[in-house]
């Protein structure tokens, strides 16, 4: 029996809703921010610290301020597990011990996407931290 992705994700999301203790609260992201993040972007993630070629840290509290409001969940996991990334000019390193460990269901524009717990938790964080 073949199932299709588009007849899971309901079931996925209603499993999320009815179990929320399995979605990574930003308390536990906030933790793999202190150990990865913190060191660049500063204890509370307002950046500022100049890094190597010129570069400085941005401030990760107005992620949504820069674009217009709206926290950018697909861009902001994709910055931080270098997908894309691989260019020389790049200074933010990837973080692999991000990817690893079990799955959970994070709506990335409206689909369900099976994305590592570590991952999910410091995304969960960063979005809490949002500035207007």
């Amino acid at each position: 029996m073949r199932i299709f992705p588009w007849c899971i994700a309901p079931v996925v999301a209603m499993f999320a809703a009815c179990a929320p203790d399995i979605m990574p609260q930003p308390d536990e992201g906030a933790a793999l921010f202190a150990t990865n993040c913190s060191t660049c972007h500063g204890p509370r993630g307002e950046g500022g610290k100049q890094l190597a070629r010129g570069k400085v840290a941005p401030d990760l509290t107005r992620i949504a301020f820069r674009n217009g409001g709206i926290f950018p969940a697909a861009q902001v996991l994709s910055q931080i597990d270098g997908y894309g990334r691989g260019k020389a000019k790049d200074v933010m390193p990837a973080f692999g011990s991000l990817l690893e460990g079990e799955t959970v269901p994070v709506d990335i524009d409206g689909t369900l996407t099976p994305t590592p717990r570590p991952l999910a938790a410091l995304l969960a964080y960063l979005e809490s931290i949002q500035v207007p």
